[in-house]
C-alpha cells in the first residue's frame, strides 16, 4: 500500500480533519487524524494493518508478539498480529500511574516483540510502552504505526517504521501561528470526554 492510498483511507473516511485542535499532548495543530473513525471499519482497517504488517516482516523478520499502548493502540495492535500470525498484547495505566503490563500478559524469553501504535506525535506513549518492558525476557525489536505524523522526528528509542510519515506542525499554545489562533480550537481525542 502507498503512502498516498494510506492517506485516501482516512481522506475516505473522514478522518483527515483540518482546522485547530489541541492534541491529547496538549500540542496544537492544524491537522487531525481521527483514527477511530478508521478503526470503525473492519474492512478499512484489515487493509491498513494487513500492509502494517508486510512492512514489519519485511524490516524486522519473524514477530511472536505484537504489544501496544492502551486504548488507541489496541485495536491496529490485535488486527496487525492478527496479520502476522502473532499473539496481540497491550500494555495500559494503573489509575495514575505508569504503563504496565497485567491481565498475565508477558513477552517471555526467546520471543520477538514490535510494539505497535496507531498514529505517532511525539513518540511518548510508546516510549513509556517501552519503558514498561525493560524487565520482559523476550526481545523487543521495533515499533510501527500507521501514520507517523512528527516527520520522523518522534523519538522511541527503538527503530520505527510507518506507511506514511507526514511532517504535520504542532505548536505549544503560546506560540500560535496567527492563522491558527483565529481559529476556535477543539479537542476531538477521547481524553476530551467528560468524566462520569
Amino acid at each position: 500500500m502507498t503512502p498516498e492510498e494510506v492517506l485516501e483511507e482516512f481522506r475516505s473516511a473522514g478522518a483527515l480533519l483540518q482546522g485547530h485542535f489541541i492534541l491529547s499532548s496538549g500540542l496544537r495543530s492544524p491537522t487531525f487524524l481521527q483514527k477511530m473513525t478508521i478503526f470503525s471499519d473492519p474492512a478499512r482497517t484489515e487493509r491498513l494493518c494487513r500492509a502494517l504488517a508486510e512492512v514489519i516482516t519485511a524490516r524486522f523478520g519473524r514477530i511472536d508478539i505484537v504489544v501496544s499502548p492502551a486504548i488507541g493502540g489496541i485495536i491496529p495492535g490485535y488486527e496487525t498480529a492478527r496479520h502476522l500470525g502473532a499473539k496481540a498484547i497491550f500494555v495500559e495505566r494503573d489509575p495514575g500511574g505508569p504503563f504496565t503490563l497485567r491481565r498475565g500478559f508477558s513477552i517471555p524469553a526467546g520471543t520477538r516483540a514490535v510494539i505497535v501504535e496507531d498514529i505517532v506525535t511525539t513518540g511518548l506513549s510508546a516510549r513509556e510502552c517501552l519503558a514498561s518492558l525493560k524487565d520482559e525476557g523476550g526481545e523487543v525489536v521495533g515499533a510501527a504505526c500507521l501514520i507517523d505524523r512528527s516527520g520522523g522526528r518522534g523519538e522511541i528509542g527503538l527503530p520505527l517504521l510507518s506507511l506514511v510519515t507526514l511532517d504535520i506542525p504542532a505548536y505549544a499554545p503560546d506560540a500560535l501561528p496567527p492563522e491558527l489562533a483565529a481559529i476556535p480550537p477543539v479537542k476531538p481525542g477521547s481524553r476530551a470526554l467528560p468524566k462520569p
